[in-house]
């Protein structure tokens, strides 16, 4: 066994917060239509990925392991359904208009905000509440679902571990379907 530490479930989430603040940082200042369509498009599918990943795994060992676990799930729930609005928003919206540029600036503050939570608040209690081989083991799930996870926003849909579990991968697939049919960048 390696002295290196492994990459736990807050080492993903962590960076996937930094690629996608990053791919936002992009889009501001990219000014080719179709290069920022591409980046739109990748920012939102990971972003579903990631909020996907975290409603099926990270909100339950949140419920059941940390004080308060109830609470903080439920607003991050609310931010998720606020970003998939948003996102929706942004997917129709020409990149080139008024519309695109407050959608963009409307998901970057809510997105700020939910990274400031989970990062200095959930983070720090998940790490204090669950055991260390806990966390990497739902490194590898997270990992697992985001592959399998819609890439684009439903805002209809619930918000749900067992929604996702259940009927998430059907939806992938067939976003996958759609983003390869329309040559959609999703990565």
């Amino acid at each position: 066994m390696s002295d290196s530490p492994r990459t736990d479930v807050i080492d993903i989430l962590t960076d996937d917060h930094r690629d996608v603040t990053a791919l936002i940082g992009e889009i501001k200042v990219v000014a080719d239509p179709m290069i920022r369509r591409d980046l739109t498009d990748t920012a939102i599918s990971e972003l579903v990925r990631h909020a996907v990943a975290e409603e099926m795994y990270v909100y339950p060992a949140m419920r059941k392991h940390m004080p308060g676990g109830d609470k903080a799930v439920e607003h991050d729930v609310e931010e998720h359904k606020e970003l998939e609005v948003t996102m929706k928003q942004l997917e129709a919206a020409d990149v080139s208009s008024a519309e695109f540029d407050a959608a963009l600036r409307k998901l970057e503050t809510i997105l700020a905000d939910h990274i400031q939570d989970e990062e200095t608040e959930h983070f720090p209690e998940l790490r204090r509440h669950i055991p260390a081989e806990e966390l990497v083991t739902l490194a590898g799930k997270v990992e697992t679902a985001k592959k399998l996870a819609p890439t684009r926003p439903h805002p209809a849909a619930p918000n749900s571990e067992l929604f996702h579990k259940l009927v998430g991968p059907g939806v992938g697939l067939v976003d996958r379907l759609r983003d390869h049919l329309t040559n959609r960048a999703t990565k």
